[in-house]
């Protein structure tokens, strides 16, 4: 149950099973005061209901909280009551169910069940990309130094190859990358280190 819902019952509780003890003013100065409060505090709580925005994300989490802004990687946003914008990537949320009702999705969960997946195992470069993701261990995509007849195309796609086998061995969809070497002289050798990241 929402925290809004909740505010709003125990408010309806509070008025309705009160009545006679609370809305008995001495003066019309006072029952006019006391009118205007409740009056104040239904529309509060009403439009905290109505407006908040609903962020699922791929690990099962519900947020209530008030989008602020959807980016190309990101989605800024802000809890309930407070001013603080919080950030979080777009691979690590599902949907957004706004306060109008109107429902966006945000990413496909990409499911790794072992190495036979790597191909579905995405590569980053940007470090906003995996907030709102669990860190994991680093990896490591290496080719052995070979002679020239290999190209450096080939070798950074054989590295990359690697590095995906090595996140989806550890059932983690993302690889964040931290490193990236290539050797076009002579001898053709590509060797990537990144950081495997996960919905939970």
């Amino acid at each position: 149950m929402s925290s809004s819902l909740q505010q709003y019952q125990l408010f309806k509780f509070f008025l309705f099973n009160n009545v006679n003890i609370y809305l008995q003013p001495k003066t019309k100065s006072q029952m006019k005061k006391l009118t205007l409060i409740l009056v104040a505090a239904l529309s509060v709580l009403f439009t905290n209901a109505q407006t908040a925005d609903k962020l699922v994300k791929h690990s099962g989490e519900k947020l209530e909280v008030k989008v602020v802004k959807v980016g190309e990687t990101t989605i800024i946003y802000k809890y309930p009551g407070e001013d603080a914008e919080q950030t979080i990537g777009k691979f690590a949320v599902a949907s957004i169910t706004y306060g109008s009702g109107r429902s966006e999705e945000i990413s496909e969960k990409i499911v790794i069940d072992g190495k036979e997946d790597w191909e579905k195992v995405q590569i980053l470069t940007d470090k906003s990309q995996v907030i709102g993701l669990k860190k994991g261990e680093e990896v490591r995509g290496k080719t052995a130094g070979i002679v020239s007849y290999r190209s450096a195309g080939s070798a950074d796609k054989k590295a990359s190859e690697r590095i995906k086998k090595d996140a989806a061995e550890q059932n983690a969809p993302f690889v964040l990358m931290t490193s990236d070497k290539a050797d076009g002289f002579g001898v053709k050798q590509s060797i990537k280190n990144g950081v495997i990241y996960s919905y939970k």
